[in-house]
């Protein structure tokens, strides 16, 4: 029987090459991974809010007067299903209006980005720190 010549195997250059590879691809991916799961946090309590401004028109045609969030059939606070945001009425709903906010509840980076959503009875948005919350993308 002959002696083989050459060792199968991966040398100790090719699997730092890979290693190098994966850290770069990591550095790529992870900060857009960040920003979407982000972004589908605050499209959550954007459409909680949109939903409870359904609810309580629904609500105001039936009894001429808003209601509380458990009037509506929600907690109060309601938290979202990811549980980043907590959703409740500001002040007390009247024949009025009503105003329903959400808070951003863990404490991190991206709570300087999208602190609160607000909804009122005319379809009124805003939001802190910054106004263009309810539209932005990024």
């Amino acid at each position: 029987m002959g002696m083989r010549k050459y060792m199968g195997g991966v040398t100790l250059m090719e699997l730092m090459i890979v290693v190098v590879i994966i850290g770069i691809l990591t550095a790529i991916a992870y900060p857009n991974y960040r920003e979407f799961a982000a972004r589908a946090k605050r499209t959550e309590a954007r459409a909680l809010l949109m939903e409870i401004a359904v609810n309580q028109e629904r609500w105001y045609l039936q009894n001429n007067t808003y209601g509380s969030m458990g009037d509506l059939g929600y907690d109060d606070p309601q938290i979202t299903d990811s549980g980043s945001y907590s959703v409740a009425m500001v002040g007390v709903p009247d024949t009025n209006n009503f105003t329903a906010r959400a808070t951003y509840v863990p404490d991190d980076a991206e709570k300087d980005k999208c602190l609160t959503f607000d909804i009122d009875g005319r379809g009124a948005k805003s939001s802190l720190p910054d106004g263009n919350c309810w539209t932005r993308t990024r």
